[in-house]
């Protein structure tokens, strides 16, 4: 459970883009501007059933007037996409979180590359909106089952996108914006200060990472909808102490228990939401070097200095955060 404050939204608008995806259209109950964002940011949704989960926001920022998400209709679900599906409706009030980015721009790029599988394009269509406005280099690239399963289609050949867009289609391959995309020759070289940007199904993120396997690791970016492999980042390990740096305190973590539970205990608030080392909602500043890493969400570099409190622990008796 997210300790942050939630916001109450309206849902403005409900429109079907595939016939497995639904976009949802978020706005002020009171017609004020929402919290602003940057591309690549998502937000939590608390929805009937008392399921959360997270989206990402499938709009550039532009006075954060309203909130577009898309959300798939998952066989295998849980509960959290049926219940969007099924039970939400226009007019409906839902609480949801302020955005998060964990999986944002980079301001050193010259060039941006956006390899979108699916409804992982959400986030990469509001990157590439972003870009297009500020007249960055980039190419998007987006692999669809079929124009049918094209969501957010209109968006993408806007005048804007449809000059960077690369279109790869399994089924229907009809005119010359399709093509077929081959992984491996698209990703072989890459040029200097291009950065990856990576959004999908777990085969498709699998496969981008063979095909990307010689990129520097800090310039391959990924968002997960889910654990890679379908496994969920282990929580439990042998029992270490927590140090933290600015409070000159000490918290003992079990072997059977999160760090983020174990500050929760004494009174330290750590903001959590998907608790498998995927939204990057609880890390924090520490040293990462005496870390046992099991997230999903930071890159190399990141782990040098940041930890995921939800899911990592120490590599010895103890791991010093600046908390």
């Amino acid at each position: 459970m997210s300790l942050e404050r939630t916001l109450t939204v309206r849902v403005e608008r409900i429109s079907r883009q595939t016939p497995e995806i639904l976009a949802f259209e978020l706005t002020h109950p009171w017609g004020r501007a929402l919290p602003g964002y940057e591309a690549g940011a998502h937000i939590d949704v608390h929805m009937p059933g008392g399921f959360s989960r997270q989206y990402s926001l499938a709009r550039a920022p532009s006075g954060t007037g309203s909130y577009v998400i898309g959300v798939k209709r998952e066989h295998a679900s849980r509960g959290g996409s049926a219940s969007m599906h099924e039970r939400v409706r226009e007019g409906d009030l839902i609480a949801i979180s302020a955005p998060r980015n964990t999986f944002p721009l980079r301001a050193e790029a010259r060039r941006h590359l956006l390899l979108a599988g699916g409804i992982g394009m959400t986030p990469l269509l509001a990157m590439a909106q972003a870009l297009a406005a500020r007249g960055a280099d980039f190419t998007l690239c987006v692999f669809a089952r079929s124009e049918e399963h094209l969501a957010f289609a209109e968006a993408l050949h806007a005048p804007a996108l449809a000059p960077h867009l690369k279109l790869h289609l399994d089924q229907g391959l009809t005119d010359d914006r399709t093509q077929r995309i081959d992984l491996r020759a698209l990703l072989a070289e890459r040029t200097p200060d291009t950065h990856l940007y990576v959004c999908g199904p777990g085969g498709f993120m699998q496969a981008v990472r063979e095909a990307a396997a010689h990129w520097p690791e800090d310039a391959l970016h990924t968002e997960y909808f889910a654990a890679p492999n379908g496994t969920a980042a282990a929580t439990t390990g042998l029992p270490f102490t927590l140090k933290l740096a600015r409070r000159g305190i000490e918290v003992p973590v079990a072997a059977d228990q999160t760090a983020v539970d174990a500050l929760h205990e004494v009174g330290i608030d750590i903001s959590v939401s998907c608790q498998q080392g995927l939204c990057g909602t609880c890390v924090v500043e520490g040293d990462g070097e005496g870390a046992e890493h099991r997230d999903f969400c930071l890159t190399g570099t990141e782990r040098r200095t940041k930890v995921a409190l939800c899911c990592s622990r120490a590599k010895g008796p103890d791991l010093v955060l600046q908390l």
